[in-house]
């Protein structure tokens, strides 16, 4: 068997993809969005109880449709990196990194020695239980990283964390970002705003994709403007939940209408 292909790695290099977050932790519900014509989705597993058992499941039901899975680990960590690319993740979204040593660092977890520090295992996932032929050798060719770059001293220092070799991507994250500038829970203010403008234009000019989050399609073409891209559209709980309330007020409104 031939070493899958990264899509989402030449997706953010030669289009503009959209995705969404998955913060539920269901495979079904990852199944779900992927039939529902995002480009990606994002399997976050710093802000969600997700473990490696159940993040392989939910791996496995996108890998059944036609979007293309990124994996968010919990840190910036050796082993977390490791069991998620055992997994079969191959393209890792690794928060809070803040300069450039620590973007090397994240690097090196998904490189096997000499380029690396990635443990050795046989039989996972990742190399399709080992039936890839030479997957040590080749494993690191389609492997993605995005750095998440989201507070003001990490966006300080953003050249260099864009020039560090096998960063293939750069995600600012606007929730930290507003709270490492004073507003947090307000990423509608101005300066935030400016901020997340600034640091799409400084991506361009350094020649690294950028991506991002809006929790609206309004809010996405606003990043999209700005110079995003890719960008990830909301969250699977977040269309539950919105779409509840709208329904709910809807029956309310009805019910009430005939007191």
């Amino acid at each position: 068997m031939d070493l899958p292909v990264n899509h989402f790695k030449r997706a953010i290099a030669n289009s503009t993809p959209v995705g969404a977050w998955l913060s539920s932790g269901a495979a079904v519900t990852a199944e779900a969005l992927g039939y529902a014509g995002f480009d990606f989705l994002v399997v976050d597993c710093e802000h969600t109880p997700l473990d490696p058992p159940q993040m392989a499941d939910v791996l496995r039901a996108i890998a059944g449709t036609p979007a293309m899975a990124v994996v968010r680990p919990p840190w910036n960590d050796m082993v977390l990196i490791k069991r998620a690319m055992d997994a079969g993740a191959n393209t890792l979204l690794i928060p809070f990194v803040q300069n450039a040593d620590e973007a090397r660092r994240a690097v090196s977890y998904t490189r096997y020695p000499p380029e690396g520090v990635r443990g050795v295992a046989g039989t996972h996932r990742g190399s399709r239980y080992g039936t890839v032929p030479n997957y040590l050798q080749t494993a690191g060719t389609e492997v993605c990283v995005v750095v998440q770059v989201e507070t003001l001293v990490a966006l300080e220092q953003l050249p260099e964390i864009a020039a560090v070799p096998g960063v293939d991507s750069i995600f600012v994250g606007p929730n930290d970002l507003a709270a490492s500038m004073g507003q947090l829970g307000n990423m509608p203010h101005p300066e935030v705003q400016a901020m997340m403008a600034h640091a799409a234009r400084e991506c361009r000019r350094l020649g690294k994709p950028c991506g991002t989050l809006g929790s609206t399609p309004d809010v996405v073409a606003q990043y999209l403007e700005f110079g995003y891209s890719w960008v990830a559209v909301g969250s699977d709980l977040a269309f539950m939940v919105g779409r509840g309330q709208e329904f709910m007020t809807k029956v309310r409104l009805s019910v009430a209408g005939k007191r």
